[in-house]
């Protein structure tokens, strides 16, 4: 049962991301228009330290109105490496420079309506460098217990899905 998009063309562009229209056949040989976000990849990154705390940001999320727990993520610059940025944003969000950074996971967090990956990475050391350059992304800064985590998913306190999939991954590579 696989959909085929047969052609596409763009109705509006701009720097951050495309809206286009598919024209898509289904398996039964119709055909339907379908609207597609084309965005640029993701990077994401954070630090736990030898105490098993996860550095977290408490931001809010002006579209959805709402209040969450989320690791430091932006887009990848043209020409950029994905693990470059998620250092980048790293830094640039809370004032931590991360040692080398592993891959953590990626997620299609919107797969039925845009092309989004988000990459994760993770590392076990950080330098702090100072008050975060992009203190305006969050409220405020924490170092959060990774045993936490889930409970705090439970509550809607991590609300964005990508940020959940990453905390849970990493409560699973060190704590069991």
């Amino acid at each position: 049962m696989q959909w085929t998009n047969l052609s596409e063309r763009n109705v509006y562009k701009n720097r951050w991301f495309r809206v286009n229209l598919a024209d898509v056949a289904l398996p039964d040989g119709t055909h339907l228009d379908h609207f597609v976000i084309r965005l640029r990849p993701v990077a994401v990154a954070t630090v736990v330290n030898e105490a098993n705390e996860v550095l977290l940001l408490w931001r809010h999320r002006f579209i959805t109105d709402s209040w969450g727990w989320e690791l430091a993520a932006g887009v990848v610059e043209d020409g950029e490496a994905v693990e470059a940025a998620a250092a980048r944003e790293m830094e640039e969000e809370t004032g931590w420079r991360p040692g080398p950074l592993q891959h953590l996971l990626t997620v299609e967090p919107s797969n039925g309506l845009t092309d989004a990956r988000h990459h994760l990475y993770w590392t076990d050391r950080g330098v702090y460098t100072g008050h975060p350059a992009d203190d305006f992304e969050s409220s405020r800064r924490a170092w959060v217990p990774l045993k936490l985590v889930p409970d705090m998913i439970a509550r809607g306190e991590v609300p964005a899905a990508n940020m959940a999939a990453g905390l849970l991954m990493l409560h699973h590579l060190r704590l069991g």
